[in-house]
């Protein structure tokens, strides 16, 4: 997500905060603020909220099963998020820009699991919404790990891959 918000928004802010939290560390806090959230937001709750939060939460888990859970529950909310709503968030945020690390990510999951079928499926789907990325930076690096992913799917490896958000195991 981005960083300068169109309009206050109290929950994107917490998400944030939270996101924060985990990367310097702290991810069992990190995932108690995320997971207390949830029960605020609710799961008929704002699909922005839903899907950021999930998604981000899902990065708090070293267990791929436990990430697949909140990685399903990013892209079902994904789904509902209006191009409205995202751009009410940050007018630059595009909802299509979503799906290639969601999808990217349920490929991990799944790739871990040694789901090799469902994997692919994913990655495919992500590759196929590549051309919605960003340029720069961010974009470049979700390409890049695009193309590890679809490697490492080849490969049948399910070990965790170095550049893969979240707790170092």
């Amino acid at each position: 997500m981005t960083t300068t918000p169109a309009s206050p928004d109290p929950t994107m802010e917490a998400i944030g905060q939270a996101v924060v939290t985990g990367r310097a560390g702290d991810v069992l806090s990190a995932r108690h603020k995320l997971l207390n959230l949830w029960s605020e937001i609710g799961v008929t709750g704002d699909p922005l909220h839903r899907c950021s939060l999930a998604h981000y939460l899902a990065d708090l888990y070293d267990d791929p099963a436990r990430a697949l859970a909140w990685d399903v529950r990013a892209l079902d909310a994904a789904v509902a998020v209006t191009e409205q709503r995202a751009q009410e968030h940050h007018a630059s945020l595009h909802i299509a820009g979503f799906y290639p690390s969601l999808h990217l990510n349920l490929a991990d999951d799944y790739r871990r699991l040694g789901s090799f079928n469902a994997a692919t499926e994913h990655i495919n789907t992500a590759q196929e919404h590549a051309p919605h990325l960003p340029q720069g930076a961010y974009g470049a690096s979700l390409r890049t790990a695009l193309d590890e992913m679809a490697e490492a799917i080849s490969r049948r490896d399910i070990t965790k891959r170095p550049s893969a958000p979240g707790p170092t195991a």
